[in-house]
């Protein structure tokens, strides 16, 4: 029975990190769409906003409550870092390079969480999750390689969105342990205020530019705030509850091949061979690191010498028992 409730659980979990995965990635796709309308600091605290409304409903409706006292701490972390400072500086980012190499970079963030996961949080560095971690990386790369563009801009966008990968990295060791103490939608709620309020000095911008902006892209600012935020934090939070940081951090290498997807579908960046095999990469990692297939090698049965302890009426000992 344990068993059964353990398997359901795991299902539960990679369901809500899937769901969480197709969401960010189509975030980046959004991101990139709204940005010729709204600015860096605009478009995150209109997200922001959007996603706290709804996660404020959410929370008064099941009325969960405050989160107790240990869990601020990873809270007001991660509102600031994850929430807040994450959002300005990807949609600056996404403003100077393609959907693609964002994505490319933002995904260093997995490897900074299965470092400071293994090291602040003690969980380890299995080989199964290195060599996934190594294979989507691979493909990450090959996808943001095939997309990006030259020039100096370029280089701007980089350095902006790899310190979006810092504080996404930072964001999410902190979030781990305010779980043991706090619900995903308690978290969710209450970081997306702080990183809400973090953002107000750019509530000017915002203001005058929506009061200009087409529908569409208003829209594209909303649709950040209720899905990619308010679901996918809260699904993500959920399944960090219930695995290690460094394995849903690899969860998330599957990003890059949706969003080169998606660009192709919504902003007809169409990707070449290169760059489809790149995403391929990237989901086949993501698939090793989820694996909890055993990499033991099958040892040869054994004949014992007649008489030996633990030898079988045959004479022959099993594999799993000669393991130990």
């Amino acid at each position: 029975m344990q068993q059964d409730s353990g398997a359901r659980a795991n299902k539960l979990a990679v369901a809500a990190a899937t769901v969480t995965v197709v969401f960010w990635a189509s975030a980046f796709v959004a991101i990139r769409s709204a940005g010729d309308e709204y600015s860096p600091g605009a478009l995150a605290l209109g997200r922001l906003l959007s996603g706290t409304v709804v996660l404020g409903v959410i929370w008064l409706v099941r009325r969960e409550g405050l989160p107790p006292k240990a869990a601020w701490p990873g809270i007001v972390t991660a509102g600031l870092l994850w929430f807040g400072a994450y959002m300005v500086v990807l949609n600056w980012g996404e403003q100077l390079v393609d959907a693609g190499t964002a994505a490319l970079v933002v995904n260093i963030g997995p490897i900074l969480i299965a470092l400071l996961g293994g090291w602040l949080l003690k969980e380890g560095l299995s080989s199964r999750l290195l060599l996934g971690m190594a294979v989507s990386f691979t493909g990450a790369a090959v996808v943001g390689l095939s997309m990006s563009g030259d020039g100096r801009a370029s280089v701007g966008g980089v350095l902006l969105c790899l310190a979006a990968a810092v504080t996404y990295a930072a964001g999410v060791v902190a979030q781990k342990p305010a779980l043991r103490h706090a619900s995903a939608l308690q978290f969710t709620t209450f970081a997306c205020a702080i990183g809400a309020l973090a953002c107000l000095p750019f509530s000017g911008q915002l203001v005058s530019q929506a009061a200009h902006a087409p529908a569409g892209a208003t829209l594209n600012m909303v649709y950040l705030g209720v899905f990619p935020t308010a679901v996918a934090f809260t699904t993500w939070g959920y399944a960090l509850a219930r695995t290690t940081a460094g394995k849903m951090g690899a969860t998330t290498y599957a990003a890059p091949a949706l969003v080169v997807l998606m660009s192709w579908l919504f902003l007809d960046e169409v990707p070449g061979p290169v760059t489809l095999g790149g995403g391929l990469l990237c989901l086949a990692g993501v698939a090793v690191s989820r694996s909890t297939r055993s990499l033991r090698r099958r040892v040869p049965p054994v004949t014992p010498e007649p008489g030996a302890p633990g030898a079988s009426p045959s004479g022959l000992i099993d594999a799993h028992t000669r393991d130990g």
